[in-house]
């Protein structure tokens, strides 16, 4: 169904459409679609917001499932971008503000609070399907450009407290090894870093301006 509401909500996005209230059903039902098949369309989603924006009047749980489904695409910066679209005021109300708060800790990495915070609060996020594995993939991408290796246990906490069958999933995943010592392997970090040689050049008048020579 996702993707055939795609297709369909696609043909009016590209246009004055889009702006057109009528439309607005359509889009809300197609994030209920998103989250329930755990696919994901940035665009109509801030096509939403925008609407709700100019007719001063928000889903709010539209709004927050919008915002929720964001957070599953980090490193990417779609919170930011549907975050400037709501009010100052409304950021400061739950469940908005609890979801900002929840924004706040992953963009800190600070991911053991991150979990804690969402296992007591499961009702937030039940409606969005994968929501708990999609944070992981960004818990493995922060893991794979910062360490070179990792304790198992470590590694299990930061990916919300799994157990190590779980974990090794992930760690098969992403290409990772187990090592001695009750660590995981991640990678070299010093093959990832690549120099660059940069040429500049500087034409005879700018070096005279500079040099100040008359």
């Amino acid at each position: 169904m996702a993707e055939a509401m795609r297709q369909n909500v696609a043909q009016f996005l590209n246009g004055i459409e889009r702006y057109n209230p009528v439309n607005l059903p359509t889009l809300e039902r197609y994030v209920e679609v998103q989250s329930q098949e755990n696919a994901y369309d940035l665009e109509a989603n801030i096509a939403v917001l925008k609407l709700y924006q100019f007719n001063q009047q928000y889903n709010i749980d539209i709004t927050s499932q919008i915002l929720l489904k964001a957070l599953t695409n980090l490193p990417h910066t779609d919170f930011a971008l549907c975050k400037c679209l709501l009010s100052e005021q409304m950021c400061k109300e739950a469940p908005i503000s609890q979801i900002v708060y929840l924004a706040d800790l992953l963009e800190s990495c600070n991911f053991q609070q991150f979990w804690a915070s969402i296992y007591s609060m499961p009702d937030l996020y039940a409606k969005i399907q994968g929501f708990q594995d999609s944070i992981r993939k960004f818990v493995c991408h922060v893991v794979g450009i910062t360490f070179q290796s990792i304790n198992k246990h470590s590694l299990c906490e930061l990916l919300g407290n799994i157990d190590e069958g779980s974990m090794k999933k992930w760690v098969k995943k992403y290409g990772w090894k187990e090592i001695e010592n009750g660590l995981i392997f991640i990678s070299n970090q010093d093959e990832n870093i690549k120099t660059k040689n940069i040429s500049e050049e500087i034409s005879f008048e700018k070096l005279v301006d500079i040099l100040n020579i008359h």
